[in-house]
């Protein structure tokens, strides 16, 4: 150390210091990329949280005493990704309907009296439910595009009516067993999956009460219409 430096420390100057050692510093203390993901995942949790909510309490934590009428499809089936038609022959993707309760039935256009009874009941138990109908769509999947006869037409102006080709039906619903795919009506949730399948021979009472049941679980995070 020189004279002239000594002099300095002893009358209290020091010499600039580098400052590259803060510059480490300060880039340790930016922000981590993976810290704004972490964020985003516990956002999109919260967000999550009441479907899977309801989801776990309708098919995990069921008491003893409670029985569905419907048989629960484990595990749900997304609707398919086909294109259907309207009754004006405007195209309709089956994803589309999503976003709300539906109650289907399956069946070609000729729709024969076990064909109307189904359609008969599927207006019945949505308009059962009263103020909450307006979360449930009674959707009516036709299985080919013979026009309708007039009087079924006006029938049916309250449900979503679509044409699909019956393969893609087939390969999505499942008949319970010694039954067609026609004989039943199928219960798709807001999220596109098929859940729950009603018997051939329906009691619309017990019907009811399990759609009531799925709207009351559903109720946090369910709401009428589309966005």
């Amino acid at each position: 150390m020189s004279e002239q430096e000594s002099s300095a420390r002893r009358n209290g100057d020091e010499p600039l210091g580098l400052t590259i050692h803060t510059m480490a510093e300060a880039s340790l203390e930016r922000p981590r990329p993976w810290s704004g993901r972490i964020k985003m995942l516990l956002v999109l949790a919260v967000c999550a949280a009441p479907v899977v909510a309801s989801y776990f309490t309708y098919y995990v934590v069921r008491p003893e005493a409670r029985t569905n009428y419907g048989a629960l499809i484990s595990p749900p089936r997304p609707l398919p990704d086909v294109q259907g038609a309207d009754t004006t022959g405007q195209p309709v993707a089956l994803p589309s309907l999503r976003d709300q309760w539906l109650l289907v039935s399956v069946g070609p256009s000729a729709c024969n009296e076990a064909c109307e009874r189904r359609l008969y009941l599927q207006r019945q138990l949505r308009e059962g439910l009263g103020r909450e109908k307006d979360r449930l769509d009674w959707v009516w999947l036709r299985t080919d595009d013979t026009p309708l006869r007039p009087a079924l037409r006006e029938a049916v102006q309250a449900a979503t009516v679509v044409t699909v080709a019956p393969e893609a039906l087939q390969a999505w619903l499942e008949p319970a067993p010694g039954q067609r795919v026609e004989d039943h009506l199928y219960l798709v949730d807001p999220l596109g999956n098929w859940m729950m399948r009603f018997p051939a021979k329906l009691d619309p009472k017990q019907a009811r009460r399990d759609v009531q049941r799925v709207l009351r679980a559903s109720s946090s995070w369910d709401k009428a219409g589309r966005p």
